[in-house]
């Protein structure tokens, strides 16, 4: 059976394990692999948002920067100063992308009081802000690598975090050396990821792990990730995934000797998606919800069997 917990968010208490909860997604970015420049602008993201709360999200996560393979989000340092004395990081400073997800959280919550919203960044002041637009969640794809300051920021702010798994940069991912053992890897660094924070004052109850499915791990690493997702939960903590759309379901699913394309990728997403709720995800981070939830509610009743 899948372990519970209580995750502890800014403002509220969920319970993690009874039923799998979905995060639906939504990229206010002009270049997100799948569906970039879609949702650019703030009301057509924030009518997507509320599509995807009636087609059955319990959380929205709200990025304002891709990440997508090839992105480069960072330099060697963890950003520059301009002469304004703001720190830029990568192609997306962090005026640009608190002026793409603030007014989208700020309207969403408006329209909707009790939405549960996550902010998808790594930066600590966009993560500031965004909680107090009404944000409960800072899902960090770095596991707080990028940041000195995110932290500390996300302890001061009492919010709940999602602290991913990636392998170097995105524009680094085509030359990564290969991982002897990815699973053992993944879980090593997930672990000490996870106690850095807590030493800086991150509450244990506040923090959920993803082991980055595609993030820094080639074609031939994920499937490992998705056979022994259990092992994961050595670590004692709530877990989250995300496979979809990926370039690997595309890979394996290529035809004519083409990957298939974002948008035909749906039944690999919800083939990996209900596989990893079997081995005791808790949380589905997706582009399609009304699927990924139908198909969790079926994975929940033959766990619920057991």
């Amino acid at each position: 059976m899948r372990p519970l917990f209580q995750w502890r968010l800014a403002k509220r208490v969920l319970e993690l394990g009874k039923c799998t909860l979905i995060m639906g997604i939504v990229n206010v970015t002009p270049d997100s692999f799948s569906d970039g420049g879609k949702y650019f602008e703030r009301d057509k993201a924030v009518e997507h948002a509320e599509k995807l709360i009636a087609e059955g999200a319990d959380i929205v996560d709200i990025g304002g920067e891709s990440t997508r393979p090839g992105a480069h989000v960072t330099g060697s340092e963890p950003g520059r100063e301009t002469s304004s004395g703001r720190i830029v990081h990568g192609v997306v400073d962090v005026d640009q992308e608190l002026r793409r997800v603030i007014p989208v959280i700020t309207e969403l919550k408006k329209k909707k009081p009790d939405v549960l919203i996550s902010v998808d960044t790594y930066k600590s002041d966009v993560a500031r802000a965004a909680v107090q637009a009404g944000a409960e969640i800072v899902n960090d794809v770095s596991g707080f690598g990028w940041d000195p300051e995110m932290a500390r920021t996300v302890a001061t702010l009492k919010c709940g975090v999602v602290l991913m798994h990636m392998r170097g940069r995105p524009d680094e991912w085509r030359t990564l050396p290969p991982a002897d053992d990815v699973v053992r890897l993944v879980h090593r660094e997930l672990k000490e990821r996870a106690e850095r924070a807590i030493g800086a004052g991150v509450g244990r109850e506040s923090i959920v792990l993803d082991p980055g499915l595609g993030f820094g791990k080639n074609f031939d690493q994920n499937y490992p990730l998705i056979s022994h997702f259990a092992d994961l939960h050595e670590a004692r903590f709530p877990l989250l995934v995300g496979t979809s759309r990926k370039s690997f379901l595309g890979r394996t699913l290529r035809s004519g000797g083409k990957d298939l394309p974002p948008d035909e990728r749906l039944f690999g997403t919800i083939a990996t998606e209900t596989a990893l709720i079997l081995k005791g995800a808790h949380i589905v981070r997706t582009h399609d919800v009304r699927a990924s939830a139908e198909s969790a509610k079926i994975a929940d009743a033959i766990l619920q069997a057991e």
